[in-house]
């Protein structure tokens, strides 16, 4: 049996540079900068089921990454996600291999997400990819140029999308796609732009192997012993010491969430003894809109896209606009019009087959998910809470439920938690571990990541819905 190999301490990393041996070590701790390591499953600790979705994982990405070792919080979404990625990517579809990876590349890029870019180049070249096209975009097939005008729209200000642009796509006669592969391009897109949600909202840290996941310097001896390195005791979260106040901090949290289940409660009985006119829940639901516009991002500066970044797309400085900010009007997507139920699902399944089915699952799971606790409390019925999140991210994008009472949301989802839904959702390289922490305090982690599950459907169903209604207007 082969012996094992210690871990280096700090003398055999000094001993081996003086070699002109580089060692690499992961620069964080664990597969997320907000949640402890401590809290997420250790690979080789997982029951038979998990350890199948692990070999699923690595079976079809080659890779147990970071992204799935947080998703596991949730095994039945990761199932269900981990299946209509490797369908997207690797199954018989309309569009080549190396295009599928590099439109997962522009549609990262558009979120400064080098996370997953980098992941995607590595891909790319895998599957036969032409490196030049790695050196920016304008290198890459005119075809794949074109779809630059897409991929900024949904990522950023998806309302402005119209019929004329899917006509510049499918007509520009060379150069032009089939409505197949526009449908398969749209869905890789809106996957890859809300999966840039699901990294910067919980803090994925790049692998080891990957740009920024390792460091050459040896560790630091001022916080812990050598002994401690070698044993790999150097958990960040074991060295930090508890902040003054944090009792205070901790009494308030227990507080918020008894006061967030006295509301819910509150507005079932409301529920029940009367409802809402039509007019009234237009109402609400325009001051809902309108309010969302004045929740604020980061007061952090600017991010500016690093070149190894910014080279996958064009018109850098196109961002997130508010719906209806500058006096622009956009008229309100109502569901009862265009839903992904009974329009969007089919166009999809008709153009690419089983994607729609796909979907429509993914969709349903994280809208359902639930084990009926919210922080310590057991037996609780969070659906109302759920798709107050749900629809409030719609609202954001404009898009109306006749049948819902938009004024829940001011009642169940307070300004920090706002705060953080909003900027996951459309600014999420401006998302910050102080946000994270800053909502939901006394809540399990897994929760957490569950919220993040939310919000990264619903704004792919969003991008979606949009997308999809401009192609149904195009074809009739």
């Amino acid at each position: 049996m082969p012996r094992r190999v210690p871990s280096p301490t700090i003398l055999h990393y000094y001993i081996l540079r003086e070699l002109g041996i580089r060692i690499p070590r992961p620069v964080g701790h664990g597969p997320s900068r907000f949640i402890p390591e401590k809290e997420i499953l250790q690979v080789g600790n997982e029951d038979a089921p998990m350890h199948a979705l692990f070999a699923d994982s690595f079976a079809a990405l080659g890779r147990l990454d970071n992204v799935t070792l947080v998703m596991v919080f949730h095994p039945q979404y990761l199932e269900s996600f981990l299946k209509t990625q490797h369908y997207l990517l690797q199954m018989d579809g309309p569009l080549p291999l190396h295009y599928r990876h590099y439109i997962g590349i522009m549609a990262a890029a558009r979120h400064q997400c080098s996370y997953l870019v980098n992941l995607h180049v590595n891909d790319f070249l895998h599957v036969g990819g032409d490196p030049k096209w790695l050196n920016g975009l304008q290198n890459a097939p005119q075809k794949l140029q074109n779809l630059g005008e897409l991929n900024k729209i949904l990522a950023h200000r998806p309302w402005l999308l119209t019929k004329e642009h899917i006509e510049q796509l499918l007509k520009t006669e060379e150069h032009s796609w089939s409505l197949a592969e526009l449908i398969h391009a749209v869905v890789l897109l809106t996957h890859y732009h809300s999966l840039a949600s699901f990294t910067f909202g919980c803090g994925i840290s790049p692998e080891i192997h990957c740009d920024g996941g390792h460091t050459f310097r040896p560790p630091s001896v001022s916080n812990y012993c050598i002994c401690d390195i070698a044993n790999g005791n150097h958990g960040a979260d074991e060295m930090q010491v508890s902040p003054t106040g944090s009792i205070s901090v901790s009494i308030k949290s227990v507080c918020e969430v008894e006061v967030l289940m006295e509301k819910m409660k509150q507005l079932q009985e409301c529920r029940d003894e009367e409802e809402a006119s039509q007019e009234e829940m237009a109402t609400r639901f325009e001051r809902e809109k309108r309010e969302s516009m004045f929740v604020c991002f980061s007061e952090e500066e600017e991010l500016a896209p690093t070149r190894d970044v910014s080279r996958h797309f064009e018109d850098t400085s196109y961002g997130y606009k508010d719906f209806s900010r500058h006096g622009m009007h956009v008229p309100t997507f109502r569901v009862q019009d265009y839903s992904w139920e009974d329009h969007g699902y089919s166009l999809v399944n008709r153009l690419y087959p089983d994607v729609g089915q796909l979907l429509d699952e993914k969709f349903h799971i994280a809208y359902n998910l639930t084990y009926h606790t919210m922080a310590m409390h057991k037996d609780v019925d969070t659906s109302m809470l759920r798709r107050a999140i749900w629809n409030y991210i719609h609202c954001m994008f404009g898009i109306r439920y006749d049948d819902y009472d938009y004024g829940e949301i001011n009642q169940l989802l307070d300004r920090s938690f706002k705060v953080y839904i909003k900027t996951v959702v459309c600014t999420p390289e401006k998302t910050t571990k102080r946000m994270y922490d800053s909502f939901w305090r006394q809540f399990k982690q897994s929760e957490k990541v569950h919220v993040n599950l939310l919000l990264i459907e619903a704004r792919m169903q969003a991008e979606l819905l949009y997308a999809l209604r401009a192609i149904t207007r195009y074809m009739t």
